[in-house]
């Protein structure tokens, strides 16, 4: 038998309604901060992902699904956002705006072992800001994040918080990290060792060597920033204490791509239902980014969200997730034409609407009834069909109306 790919998911059933639900609240979330969305292609050329990721970090170096078309291009699936979503800002010239606010949700993909929460093929949701650096905007940036989880119902949320400093604060930092590791480079992981020369502030939270305390005594970046970078973290830590929103300083926290510049930070819950894999949200400043892939200097801010761990969360949590319920069930007792008809008629003027197909006996019709749980029953036999009427039954008084069928759309207009 076939199987889905390992990795991947069916999403069915509740897991389905949830996703419908997470995605149109997301839709509507976003319309308060007038954010615009956003959909770029499911596969780019593999530079792009190169150039722009990079190419010290793992999703570049292990995890990406590259493959050659049939025009002989490097192709990969995209494992991220943010590079493709660059990429149109500049090759469409949306630059032109002062600032531009978009949003996304769809598939990624990341060749990577699946655990809880991680999936092969996942799914995305995030926000890219371009044309404007202000930590007053790196602060409503962040709590909107905070918020968008907050409003799905998921508690006790608290935000990681670092800064990068500016370039030269990186570049001067990573050396020190790097002279500092390079000490302890035997007791490293093959993982880590690999990374001391081309990402080596990744090791800072490696999941075995970020642990030990030898990495945790490792030189702070905050200890490295220039003034101006001090100033600009203090103004965004400023922000978030006016928006009410809670943070911790983490100078482990560098999150795992190379663009990344300023602020980084991550939204945690410390609910007990989620063990180690509580963090749900990561994101910061990536100011070099669009002049990297051959656009304007142009700054650049964004955070991202795995929808399969907010699924799994609302899920632990069993947080109330608004059920549709059926507008009417159109209960056919005589397979004749007629109830087609109505049917139709229903749908065509908005009412969600279903009939039994199956020929089910009596009982089994009205398990169908409690299934779909609808407003409205609209019982069709051959007395309706020679008086021109339904019977109308109100599922949730139990009351029953004889109403002719040419005033039945009317009815329910007024009763609905």
């Amino acid at each position: 038998m076939i199987q889905k790919p390992k990795g991947t998911m069916d999403l069915y059933g509740v897991d389905a309604s949830i996703y419908k639900y997470i995605e149109s609240y997301t839709d509507n979330y976003m319309k308060l901060y007038n954010y615009e969305y956003i959909k770029t292609p499911t596969f780019e050329d593999t530079s792009l992902f190169y150039r722009g990721v990079g190419e010290g970090t793992d999703i570049v170096n292990k995890e990406t699904y590259d493959f050659v078309d049939k025009g002989n291009r490097n192709m990969t699936l995209r494992p991220e956002f943010t590079a493709g979503v660059v990429r149109s800002y500049i090759e469409n010239k949306l630059y032109t705006d002062n600032i531009k606010k978009f949003y996304y949700f769809g598939s990624a993909f990341r060749y990577e072992r699946p655990q809880s929460g991680r999936f092969r093929e996942f799914t995305q949701m995030g926000v890219e800001v371009f044309g404007v650096k202000n930590p007053y905007l790196d602060s409503e940036v962040i709590s909107l994040a905070y918020n968008y989880l907050n409003g799905l119902g998921i508690t006790d949320l608290k935000v990681k918080l670092n800064s990068l400093g500016d370039e030269i604060t990186r570049k001067t930092y990573s050396e020190k990290v790097k002279e500092y590791l390079k000490v302890d480079y035997d007791n490293l992981c093959d993982t880590c060792k690999e990374r001391l020369e081309k990402n080596p502030l990744r090791i800072l939270d490696c999941k075995y060597d970020g642990e030990r305390e030898y990495v945790k005594n490792a030189p702070k970046i905050l200890d490295y920033l220039t003034e101006d970078s001090i100033s600009y973290f203090e103004k965004v830590k400023e922000g978030l204490d006016i928006l009410g929103v809670p943070y911790e300083e983490d100078s482990s926290l560098v999150r795992g791509l190379d663009y990344y510049s300023d602020t980084v930070f991550e939204i945690v819950s410390n609910l007990e239902e989620l063990g180690k894999a509580n963090t749900l949200c990561g994101g910061g400043r990536y100011d070099s980014l669009v002049k990297k892939l051959d656009g304007p200097d142009t700054p650049g801010l964004g955070f991202a969200i795995g929808i399969e761990r907010i699924i799994a969360v609302l899920k632990e949590l069993e947080v109330f997730i608004p059920k549709e319920e059926l507008d009417i069930f159109v209960m056919d007792l005589c397979n004749d034409p007629l109830v087609y008809q109505v049917v139709d008629d229903l749908r065509g003027s908005g009412f969600s609407c279903e009939v039994d197909y199956s020929s089910k006996s009596m009982k089994g019709k009205w398990k169908l009834v409690d299934k779909y749980n609808p407003a409205y029953i609209v019982i069709i036999g051959e007395d309706e069909v020679k008086g021109a009427f339904v019977t109308l039954k109100d599922n949730t008084t139990k009351e029953e109306t004889k109403v002719k069928i040419s005033e039945l759309l009317d009815y329910l207009d007024m009763n609905l």
